[in-house]
């Protein structure tokens, strides 16, 4: 008895034809993006909350380094320090800010001249302001500036060093943070004030 084999190229159970994986594949993606869709609606929204940085400490060291660098004694409530740097090349201080409502706030001292402060961190065509007298610890004369975007600035120079607070915080916000500048002695070891440094705020 002899038994018949199937042809060469073909399977001996079922035949596959183009449309039929065609609508398999289609199915196959529908149901993909369905379960993408149905995650994405009942899944809460990712938020990504800055980290906010011990710039007190940071401060110390600078000034183990010699520097002076001009530093708030505090924040305002709901504000937070993101970034912070010093160095003795080129000898710049830098803190960056968020105030309670998400603006920025930047200090950066030294590293330039004055005016390249703020054609570098405010607007090459910066506009100047009128002069302000504001009775700071770190200064008493503030240059004032702003540019199209609606940033504002201020700069003083604090001993041999040229010192800018600007960002697109209001107005009010940048007085309230020159305010708080210091450059008073702090504990290395833990970022705070000595307890014998006086921090001028009555001056």
């Amino acid at each position: 008895m002899s038994q018949s084999s199937p042809r060469p190229g073909r399977s001996a159970r079922y035949q596959r034809s183009a449309g039929g994986m065609a609508g398999a594949l289609i199915v196959t993606i529908l149901a993909v993006a369905a379960f993408i869709g149905f995650r994405a609606l009942n899944r809460d929204p990712l938020e990504v909350q800055p980290e906010a940085l011990d710039y007190l400490s940071v401060a110390a060291q600078a000034q183990q380094m010699g520097l002076e660098p001009a530093y708030p004694a505090r924040l305002p409530d709901g504000w937070i320090a993101t970034s912070v740097a010093a160095g003795r090349e080129p000898g710049a201080w830098t803190v960056g800010m968020l105030t309670d409502a998400g603006d920025f706030v930047g200090i950066q001292q030294g590293g330039d001249t004055l005016d390249g402060l703020v054609s570098t961190y405010v607007d090459e065509r910066a506009v100047e302001g009128d002069p302000v007298t504001l009775p700071t610890e770190v200064a008493s004369q503030w240059r004032t500036f702003s540019d199209s975007g609606g940033d504002h600035a201020y700069a003083a120079e604090v001993g041999d060093q040229p010192l800018l607070v600007y960002g697109s915080a209001d107005d009010a916000d940048l007085r309230t943070l020159l305010g708080l500048l210091t450059t008073a002695p702090l504990d290395g070891r833990s970022g705070t004030p000595s307890p014998s440094a006086d921090s001028g705020a009555d001056s």
